[in-house]
């Protein structure tokens, strides 16, 4: 029987809540380049060796296959507490390493080491996405917008914590990630829980999003100026210290919802399907022959179902097909629940991952030689330029969620059109990095931060939209690979050897010590073939939307998203 829930129940309120904390913790990864020119001058490593370690980076980072199976098998508390341990192994090592506490590290140690640090990061946004997208599945694309959008913020918090509490010290910085995330994750693990989700639309429940938003978008803009502040001005320590405590406050506004709803609770109550009995059908009425309200649906069955593993065995269901007992299995259609072989032999889900996988890719590419960017333009201190960055990543991680969401619901037009404009644009900032204009850098560093971001809130959606919930953690991680295999080519692979290729040439002109890179052409051919590659995404993006186009028209008939019917 469907039980009687108020509606927007507080635990999925209080869950997001604790989800905002750990996907903050989740964004250890843009730290690289805080800490990157330490390794570089206390290792004493070349760029293309420190670029290897970006590589590194992002593997760790993105590498989420194996918890995108077991998400479905152990409960968040404990994909939680893995990615803490993981943190603290990895980042431990690391900071044995800067610190000079331990100084025979082997190179291949530390590359290990920085992939066990940053794969915290997978487990921690698998853990906290795929229970809040299940907890609230007919606001995919805002609450994939909100979650990524803060994973996005993270860098610029990080880069507060550097700049005005740690004094810009890395060794500080790398014992904080050591000891500060697992502390997060031990913290909010309980409360980041599978929870009885509403299946109606409601203008409440739209209400608290947009309260969420916009306490995201005050805290990007509030870290935004105090970081500008705290390198302008020179703050004393207890104004920083002052500053990073509002911070704290601003992280902690969503869970102004779950408290209201405590003081103010509703009275109104609507019948919800409950997770222990999501296969059960309303009816009107008690007629035996009465026609079903809400049929079971494939997402509706799984909500509560997903991590149940399915005890029926081969025999015993092709004995009941013989029976007539149960029909055939089909193959899932788009909008359905696929298996990870289901997807794999669909074109969508590959060109979702190709166009994923060529803008993310570069952009990523950009981030992790960022400090080496400004350094090559002539800007002494690049702390600004990554906290520009990071709030522009933001913005673009959120207004990707809302203004995809608009256009699903109300024109049916396939979220990936976002990503085809965003590209065009990346084509063009990537010219203009090229051409190393005066006046352009932090423009051009704006837009890409802007663009980069909307890959990451357009393809979650996406995924779960077309391929549905029941397998999302494995489907989601499987696409989040393109970002280190893009640094792998395009950074490790183009970057860093141009890099070094003209940093030696300066040396041999006597221009530089050869340890530097400065002038246009440091990047110049790595922009250029950016361009190219983004070129390339927007076209495979205009046929994914093309392609994908009656599914959403099915979808989103209604003006909201309709659960599909089961695919069994």
């Amino acid at each position: 029987m469907a039980g009687k829930v108020k509606e927007g129940s507080r635990p999925p309120w209080v869950g997001l809540a604790a989800a905002v904390w750990v996907q903050v913790a989740a964004g250890s990864g843009y730290c690289f380049p805080l800490y990157s020119p330490s390794l570089k001058s206390v290792l004493g490593y070349s760029q293309q060796q420190l670029t290897m370690l970006g590589v590194a980076n992002d593997i760790g980072e993105n590498f989420g296959m194996l918890p995108g199976v077991l998400c479905n098998r152990f409960p968040p508390w404990l994909v939680l507490l893995i990615g803490g341990c993981s943190c603290f192994i990895g980042f431990g090592v690391l900071w044995l390493a800067v610190s000079e506490t331990v100084t025979v590290l082997p190179y291949w140690a530390l590359w290990f080491a920085l992939c066990i640090a940053t794969n915290s990061n997978a487990w921690l946004g698998t853990g906290v996405l795929v229970t809040n997208m299940r907890n609230f599945p007919l606001s995919r694309g805002t609450v994939a917008g909100i979650l990524k959008g803060y994973v996005g913020l993270s860098a610029a918090v990080y880069t507060e914590i550097y700049t005005g509490v740690l004094r810009n010290s890395p060794p500080k910085l790398l014992l904080f990630l050591t000891l500060g995330i697992p502390t997060i994750c031990i913290a909010m693990m309980y409360f980041v829980r599978p929870c009885t989700p509403s299946l109606e639309d409601d203008s409440l429940e739209h209400g608290h999003f947009l309260f969420t938003q916009i306490a995201s978008v005050v805290l990007g803009l509030y870290l935004l100026t105090a970081t500008v502040l705290d390198d302008v001005l020179s703050l004393n320590i207890t104004i920083s210290y002052t500053l990073f405590a509002i911070v704290i406050l601003l992280l902690m506004a969503p869970l102004a919802i779950p408290l209201k709803m405590t003081l103010f609770p509703r009275r109104k109550k609507v019948s919800l399907i409950g997770p222990s009995d999501s296969t059960d059908k309303l009816y009107a009425g008690d007629s035996d022959d009465a026609e079903p309200l809400l049929a079971s649906t494939s997402s509706t069955t799984n909500i509560g179902d997903l991590q149940e593993a399915d005890e029926a065995s081969d025999i015993d269901i092709l004995l009941a097909e013989g029976e007539g007992a149960i029909k055939k299995k089909r193959r899932p259609k788009r909008g359905e629940d696929f298996t990870f072989r289901e997807a794999l032999i669909k074109a969508d889900y590959w060109l979702i991952f190709l166009v994923y996988f060529l803008g993310v890719g570069s952009g990523v590419t950009v981030l992790n030689n960022l400090a080496q960017v400004g350094t090559a333009s002539g800007v002494n201190d690049t702390t600004i330029l990554l906290c520009l960055f990071s709030f522009c990543n933001f913005l673009g991680r959120l207004s990707g969620g809302v203004v995809s969401e608009f256009f699903v619901r109300w024109k049916m037009i396939p979220r990936p059109i976002l990503m085809t404009f965003t590209q065009i644009i990346m084509v063009i900032t990537y010219i203009l990095f090229a051409s190393a204009l005066n006046g352009t850098l932090y423009a051009s560093t704006a837009l890409l931060g802007i663009c980069y971001g909307v890959q990451f809130s357009v393809m979650v959606p996406t995924v779960s939209e077309l391929f549905g919930l029941r397998h999302f953690g494995l489907l989601y991680n499987f696409m989040l690979l393109g970002n280190p295999l893009g640094a792998l080519l395009f950074s490790g692979g183009l970057a860093g050897y141009i890099y070094d290729q003209e940093a030696e040439r300066q040396r041999q002109a006597g221009l530089s010590d050869g340890s530097t890179c400065i002038g246009p052409d440091c990047f110049r051919i790595t922009f250029l073939v950016l361009a190219g590659v983004c070129g390339l995404g927007s076209l495979l993006s205009i046929i994914l939307t093309v392609r994908i186009r009656p599914v959403y028209q099915m979808l989103y008939a209604s003006g909201s998203f309709r659960l599909p019917r089961s695919s069994h």
